[in-house]
């Protein structure tokens, strides 16, 4: 299974100083040289973590590729068209949450995501939307022509009690399934770590993991390299 690191959390390190350091291009190439397969970054409509210079120079220098996060605006469009990600993941977003809470409503948007995407792919980019583990969100996605989903393991990842973890992650492969017999690519995220990876790698329709605070965190004590390696590890089947 593929890993893709999500770099925000080095940016946001940075930001609460408004300092130089860490630099996040300097951590998605040491991601990069221990075996990562892809580099992830959300470019926010607040700028709270990641900066337009920081997209400008990933875009330069890594050599993986890049999945650039964002907001389905249209200031976001013109970014993405000027810099030109491998993809483009499509995000809900609001500018009073910690982080991203649940999917987007594939559903109730329809009509804007369908023209919103037909532009992204007009530029050659792929398009993937965040979206949790619903039939109707799933279908909705195949339906406005996105190339790929990412699925939300938010619930199973913040479940305590075991019956509930089965539970959401009972949804989360009922999901993947779906969106592979659409004839889209799965990838899944949010909330994953160390110690609950493993069961959403058993799940076979799901072909890459988006990481990010978990691998950033183990990099304040062991360094970048060896955190995605770890990870790495545990992605084996």
């Amino acid at each position: 299974m593929n890993l893709s690191v999500n770099i925000d959390h080095i940016a946001t390190i940075r930001q609460a100083r408004k300092a130089v350091e860490p630099e996040p291009v300097l951590a998605a190439l040491l991601a990069e040289q221990a075996g990562a397969q892809g580099i992830v970054c959300h470019l926010r409509g607040d700028r709270r973590h990641i900066q337009e210079r920081d997209l400008k120079l990933l875009r330069e220098t890594i050599k993986t590729k890049l999945n650039l996060e964002m907001a389905a605006t249209p200031e976001m469009l013109n970014i993405a068209r000027k810099i030109k990600p491998e993809v483009v993941s499509l995000v809900p977003e609001s500018p009073n949450e910690v982080t991203t809470q649940g999917g987007l409503d594939v559903v109730g948007h329809n009509r804007h995501l369908a023209l919103y995407i037909s532009k992204l792919k007009t530029a050659g980019i792929r398009v993937s939307i965040f979206v949790d583990p619903r039939r109707q969100q799933i279908e909705a996605c195949q339906q406005v022509g996105v190339d790929l989903v990412e699925i939300n393991t938010g619930k199973y990842a913040e479940a305590r009690k075991d019956r509930d973890r089965l539970k959401h992650l009972e949804e989360v492969k009922q999901a993947a399934s779906l969106a592979r017999s659409l004839g889209l690519e799965v990838h899944a995220g949010h909330g994953l770590d160390y110690h609950n990876v493993r069961p959403i790698v058993e799940i076979a329709e799901i072909s890459e993991l988006s990481i990010g605070f978990a691998i950033v965190a183990r990099a304040a004590m062991v360094g970048m390299v060896q955190a995605v390696k770890d990870m790495l590890a545990l992605l084996e089947r």
